[in-house]
């Protein structure tokens, strides 16, 4: 066999964080149990998802065997591999565990650790944060980052004078490194919600003695995490009662949305109503999804949002979602809300129609937010449930318009808020520029 060489020399850029997972470790196969842990490894690695790596000890043996495959990596080492022992009337299940057993001094802490394909097999990171130690929150591998990752995001830094940053994610960039894998590079696109939460951070850090009121944001050109991104902000005036900022995102010096916020001093009552929260099934009654973010927990009402092309039901979408943490800050808060109001009216807009759901999203279908507006009601609390009420009130022209309310578990009205979104075909000439979005 020839000699194999390291290729760090070549690369000295390339990255490969070894870091302890705060979550429990899951993989499962065919109802088989193959590890199990609270002391794994997660991986991340240039040019590569996130990978979970599991102490030997934490490994059930008796359902694998020995392969024949061994492969090289120029970063880490050779590998030697695993299959699951063959069952009767189960399918192959090939070279899907994997360890270096003498990498290279760069990742010398990978010896005495396993790792699971996270196609053929169920890899996920279980929780329990929300003080049942019965309920864990389970997300499959790869996943996108946690809790604390959409926090750093949201909450931008001041750069220079009405200037803020947001760092690329992750950070230093782990996808442009070698020229041969920049085309298998996920998709990376910052959501439209993602933007107008900075926006109502930056107007906050800007007049903190008030509160953001409302905000809106048209989204002019899709944004990348790979690159940073700046937040521009002027105010318009600046009032007691009320002030209005002029927000900007700018990437690469091209304008991605533009925005204005509204912001007040937050006077007393002098009348109250409110409308009344849906008599829907509760958290509990409602079906997980997993959108790859750890530290956070979603459930859909009647299992509405499904990749199921013949999935048909009304145009309207009932999310309850919840964080781990409670962030320090108010706007922080109502930030992490608002990231998640761009999420549901596509969907919600295709339900009444066979053969569309958001699995065509970006594949066949361009789809995207254009514009949002929210109102902000009442005191946000993100660790306890909140129901997103979303409803599909118009599609046609290749757009779709919906309204959502968002109620604490408490019945008390949050915020509302409404979502312009783009619905057609790639193969639509007139949409070319719209397609990255």
């Amino acid at each position: 066999m020839s000699v194999r060489h390291s290729a760090w020399g070549r690369y000295p850029d390339y990255r490969v964080a070894l870091k302890p997972c705060r979550s429990t470790g899951r993989v499962t196969a065919d109802g088989q149990l193959l590890a199990y842990s609270k002391a794994c490894l997660l991986v991340q690695e240039s040019e590569h998802d996130d990978r979970l790596y599991f102490p030997e000890s934490d490994v059930n043996w008796a359902l694998l065997e020995p392969s024949q495959q061994i492969t090289f990596c120029p970063f880490k080492g050779e590998a030697g591999y695993w299959s699951v022992k063959k069952k009767q009337a189960s399918p192959d299940l090939d070279n899907i565990a994997w360890a270096y057993q003498d990498p290279f001094p760069e990742v010398d802490g990978l010896k005495g650790y396993v790792s699971f394909d996270t196609e053929q097999l169920a890899v996920e990171l279980l929780q329990s944060w929300s003080g049942d130690q019965e309920h864990s929150v389970a997300t499959r591998l790869p996943i996108w980052g946690d809790q604390q990752d959409l926090v750093h995001l949201l909450d931008v830094k001041p750069a220079t004078e009405n200037r803020y940053g947001s760092d690329p994610y992750p950070n230093p960039p782990r996808g442009t490194i070698i020229e041969l894998q920049k085309d298998k590079q996920r998709r990376s696109v910052v959501e439209g919600g993602h933007q107008l939460a900075q926006a109502i951070v930056v107007a906050s850090k800007t007049i903190p003695e008030q509160r953001v009121t409302s905000a809106s944001m048209i989204f002019s050109k899709a944004a990348s995490f790979d690159l940073p991104m700046e937040v521009h902000v002027d105010v318009v005036r600046a009032g007691r009662s009320f002030s209005t900022l002029d927000v900007k995102t700018v990437q690469n010096n091209q304008l991605r949305s533009a925005g204005i916020v509204l912001m007040d001093n937050t006077p007393a009552d002098r009348i109250r109503h409110t409308m009344t929260m849906p008599d829907v099934a509760g958290p509990d009654n409602a079906v997980p999804i997993d959108m790859k973010v750890t530290g956070r927990e979603i459930r859909v009402v009647d299992g509405a949002y499904t990749n199921d092309l013949d999935h048909i039901g009304p145009p309207e979408l009932y999310a309850w979602i919840r964080f781990r943490d409670a962030p320090d800050k108010p706007y922080l808060h109502c930030a992490l809300m608002t990231q998640a109001t761009t999420h549901w009216t596509i969907a919600a807009a295709m339900r009444p129609h066979s053969g569309l759901s958001q699995a065509l999203a970006h594949v066949s279908l361009s789809t995207g937010p254009l514009k949002t507006d929210i109102n902000f009601h009442d005191d946000v609390d993100v660790s306890q449930w909140m129901l997103y009420v979303n409803d599909a009130v118009y599609a046609g022209r290749g757009q779709a318009q919906g309204i959502g309310k968002i109620f604490a578990i408490d019945g008390r009205l949050l915020a509302t808020y409404s979502v312009h979104t783009m619905i057609r075909d790639f193969s639509s000439p007139s949409n070319s520029a719209h397609n990255a979005m």
